[in-house]
């Protein structure tokens, strides 16, 4: 008599095993249409946004299973990075950091292209804007650069003309009723050195970008433009708790083509949610003072929008646009 007890087993063995793989298959992501993109940024080598793309690569990347490459293209405040997204195909291989900076340049300059023109795709961070000096200079409290304003004018530094931080200063010199010259930069580590060497008594940047200079105690923050003091930087004044109503919001996100697949905007989604709960990164992101602050495809246009509308209001009332 012929047994085939065996042959019942190995059926539902391989029953199991195929149930198994489409389990996997179904639960598989599909795979990025590119092994290479590219990050183009507005910033230079060693600025604020240079920084977020570089480290949100190295563990994005094998994330999403690409390589990232950052691009520093330079010039006109934004003006050429936004041109050369708004021109780019909307395939997946290219997108853009996205800061006030670049809603600033589209109001002030009126360029080519404008924010308009690009997809906002996801926030990743919102950033503490900060007033910094050098720890062997002569201010220890921004009341003292303050000061040094009203008696001889004095000189502030912020990134590009264009910047959230060089308006940020023009609300602070109206605040404060002086008038010291704000002297603009191609990029954050520009500024910062011009900070380091005396060029300057004062840089309004990203805490994250000066991180390493205020590790090896090179430089000092004064002042916060939060709305509230953060536990990141413990025992920093705001500017507003000093008797200066200005504060800021700082982004930090990402945009394409516009015209970008939606597959692909899914694919950033997933891969920026999963990064952030990252412990390695984690820790480096909270080491850069940054603050998580996720805002999904859907609702960063709107948030986009919004910034914009408030800032072109703020400009117009303050006669710099008509």
């Amino acid at each position: 008599m012929v047994h085939f007890g065996w042959l019942r087993s190995l059926a539902s063995a391989l029953s199991l095993v195929a149930a198994l793989l489409n389990s996997l298959a179904a639960d598989a992501q599909p795979s990025y249409p590119h092994r290479v993109v590219t990050l183009v940024t507005h910033s230079s080598p060693g600025g604020g946004s240079d920084v977020f793309l570089r480290e949100l690569a190295r563990y994005l990347g094998p994330q999403m299973g690409v390589e990232f490459i950052v691009d520093n293209v330079r010039g006109g405040s934004g003006a050429r990075a936004m041109a050369r997204l708004a021109n780019a195909p909307a395939d997946g291989s290219i997108f853009y950091a996205t800061t006030p900076t670049y809603i600033y340049t589209s109001l002030l300059s009126r360029p080519a292209n404008t924010y308009h023109d690009l997809e906002p795709i996801v926030n990743v961070f919102f950033d503490e804007e900060v007033v910094y000096t050098r720890s062997n200079g002569p201010f220890e409290t921004l009341e003292q650069v303050l000061e040094k304003a009203r008696t001889s004018r004095g000189r502030w530094g912020a990134s590009t003309p264009a910047s959230l931080e060089r308006q940020a200063l023009e609300q602070l010199k109206a605040a404060a009723g002086v008038s010291p010259a704000i002297v603009t930069h191609e990029g954050g580590g520009d500024l910062m050195l011009n900070v380091l060497n005396g060029t300057l008594d004062v840089g309004v940047g990203e805490a994250q970008e000066i991180r390493g200079q205020l590790d090896a105690g090179q430089l000092r923050i004064l002042a916060v433009f939060a709305p509230v003091r953060t536990e990141r930087l413990p025992g920093i004044p705001t500017v507003k708790e000093l008797g200066y109503d200005v504060v800021l919001t700082k982004f930090r996100g990402i945009a394409g083509p516009p015209g970008t697949p939606p597959a692909v905007v899914d694919a950033w989604q997933r891969g920026v949610q999963a990064v952030l709960e990252n412990p390695d990164y984690r820790a480096v992101y909270e080491a850069r003072i940054l603050a998580p602050h996720y805002i999904p495809h859907t609702d960063y246009a709107e948030f986009i929008d919004d910034f914009a509308a408030r800032t072109e209001s703020f400009l117009r009332a303050t006669g710099v646009v008509q």
